[in-house]
């Protein structure tokens, strides 16, 4: 999925997996196992009998800093072996977007993972903008973190 235009940070990273596509989107959609490879996301589960359709919600916990939060997210696109994006809060609250796009590649797919913030969440609206954009910095490295661990978990 794009970035909109009104998007006010966006990262993006990408990796080449040995896997094909549709073993990577299986991957990235098994919410109860994002803590395998996610520095801040320690798992989570599907809401009301979702199992990662548009329109699906699923509650994703985390963990960093000392501190630990649960949010509920929205799928946007659920696009076996292409693309899975979801916001948290929901597109009523438009706010945080995560997006793992994977792509067919010599090596079997290329996986990019794209995060982009329209409005700022309300935790965020006090804090300084340094504090802001330190965090823009850490979502990029926990980004390619992600990946490299999606890579492992596929390649295994």
């Amino acid at each position: 999925m794009d970035k909109p235009a009104d998007a006010i940070v966006y990262q993006e990273a990408s990796i080449d997996i040995a896997a094909s596509p549709d073993a990577v989107y299986d991957i990235v959609t098994d919410v109860a196992r994002v803590g395998e490879w996610s520095p801040e996301a320690t798992g989570g589960h599907w809401i009301d009998g979702g199992t990662g359709n548009v329109g699906d919600w699923f509650s994703g916990d985390n963990s960093a800093g000392g501190r630990e939060w649960t949010r509920e997210c929205e799928v946007m696109a659920a696009e076996r072996g292409r693309d899975f994006t979801f916001v948290v809060g929901g597109a009523e609250h438009n706010r945080t977007w995560w997006s793992y796009e994977m792509v067919p590649s010599a090596s079997g797919t290329a996986l990019t993972e794209k995060w982009w913030i329209v409005e700022k969440p309300p935790a965020w609206l006090e804090r300084t903008e340094e504090d802001f954009q330190q965090r823009v910095a850490f979502t990029l490295e926990s980004i390619n973190q992600t990946l490299a661990g999606v890579k492992a978990a596929a390649e295994a």
